[in-house]
């Protein structure tokens, strides 16, 4: 069948001599693998450029009705003009990030509104942002999760300092049986960014060392709640590039 959607492009890798297989998040079916030939020619009517992560399309594909299939990209086209991203290099490493992120976690085939939603907007709000980038790739993550079905849920306003468990995904009074968990001095810029909007995430004031250590634990957290979560390739150039 011939399918016109609009998708995220998390990861492509060159195929032969001119062609490219790109896993792409879909709007209609979810995330699948595409094949685009000949796109790294000079003759190519579709620009390489758009395979870039995190890039959104428009796309018309020939698309098969089986999870294994490799689907064949007929049209491609911009789905978004991206002004920042490609050519800012904070704006560029947040966005590898994210991608590398959803890619090994976003393994559903099925389509989920929601969640292309939660990246699409955070895709176009990190492009046209003026504000500081420090604390977006730990917002992403946090919100992420919530997607993901394992997101930490506090109803009530706390009247103590709280650790969080990382194996069982709650918040406690006291320390939990074993060392995988989040200690209170962390554990309240986590509760800060769950509770406030991407727009104002720039406003809590996370001091460099606590920002690497909390970022590594929300790492394991992950690592914790979905099978096959293993290391992250970026966030070592990400935590270089946002405080240069």
């Amino acid at each position: 069948m011939l399918l016109q959607t609009r998708g995220i492009v998390l990861r492509a890798v060159k195929y032969g001599e001119t062609s490219v297989i790109a896993d792409i998040l879909t709007e209609q079916k979810g995330l699948h693998s595409f094949i685009a030939s000949g796109v790294r020619s000079a003759k190519s009517a579709i620009p390489y450029s758009l395979f870039q992560p995190m890039m959104v399309v428009e796309c018309i594909v020939y698309f098969k009705e089986d999870p294994e299939a490799l689907h064949r990209i007929k049209e491609l086209r911009a789905g978004l003009m991206l002004q920042a991203i490609p050519f800012e290099l904070k704006k560029g490493a947040v966005a590898l990030f994210m991608a590398e992120i959803c890619r090994k976690t976003i393994t559903d085939v099925n389509h989920d509104p929601d969640l292309f939603d939660f990246i699409f907007n955070n895709i176009a709000w990190l492009d046209h942002t003026r504000h500081p980038l420090p604390n977006v790739h730990l917002h992403f993550l946090l919100h992420l999760s919530g997607l993901l079905g394992f997101q930490p849920v506090l109803e009530i306003e706390p009247d103590e300092p709280l650790h969080f468990d990382l194996k069982e995904g709650t918040f406690l009074p006291g320390m939990p049986n074993h060392a995988a968990s989040i200690p209170p001095e962390l554990t309240k810029y986590m509760l800060h960014l769950l509770h406030t909007p991407l727009e104002h995430c720039h406003t809590i004031q996370i001091p460099q060392k606590e920002r690497k250590i909390l970022l590594n634990k929300i790492i394991q957290f992950y690592q914790f709640h979905i099978s096959g979560f293993n290391s992250i390739n970026t966030p070592e150039i990400l935590a270089l590039v946002l405080e240069s």
